[in-house]
């Protein structure tokens, strides 16, 4: 699999709106450590992929399936996860500093440890995920829905939870 070929595709894709080259299909695909600052995979489907220590700080992934992925301890600071799939993914200490997950799907996802300072998680559905001992000061979690959420030792200091759904599924 040559992955640079694979974004170069991709990249054509997204600038013809889909008549020339091909969505990134990068299924469960061993990106371990692969160096994606910066990229763009908007609409990539990354599902099941070996992102562990992956850096994808300021990548553009909005849209994209990264269901059931593998991002232990990946750089995410300020990427763009806007409507992303990340239901039932390993984001155990991952760095999603900043990260943009407004409606993203993280339902079952495991966040235990993961920095999320800052994030943005506007109607985000963290439904059954794991934030055991997450950070999630400065977060903004208005309108997510939390049920079910473990949010045991996790830091919300100066989080917004403003219409966040929260109880026992």
């Amino acid at each position: 699999m040559n992955v640079s070929s694979i974004m170069d595709s991709h990249a054509r894709w997204l600038s013809s709106h889909g008549l020339e080259g091909r969505r990134a299909v990068l299924r469960r695909a061993d990106l371990y450590r692969a160096g994606l600052r910066g990229a763009d995979l908007r609409g990539a489907i990354l599902s099941g992929a070996d992102l562990r220590c992956a850096v994808l700080s300021d990548a553009d992934l909005r849209c994209a399936d990264l269901s059931g992925a593998n991002l232990r301890g990946a750089d995410l600071r300020r990427a763009d996860l806007l409507g992303a799939d990340l239901r039932r993914a390993d984001l155990c200490r991952a760095d999603l500093t900043g990260a943009d997950l407004e409606g993203a799907d993280l339902e079952g996802a495991d966040l235990v440890g993961a920095n999320l300072v800052g994030a943005n998680l506007v109607g985000a559905n963290l439904r059954r995920a794991d934030l055991r001992r997450a950070d999630l000061r400065r977060a903004d979690l208005r309108g997510a829905v939390l049920r079910g959420t473990d949010l045991r030792g996790t830091d919300l200091t100066d989080a917004v939870l403003e219409g966040a759904v929260r109880g026992e599924e």
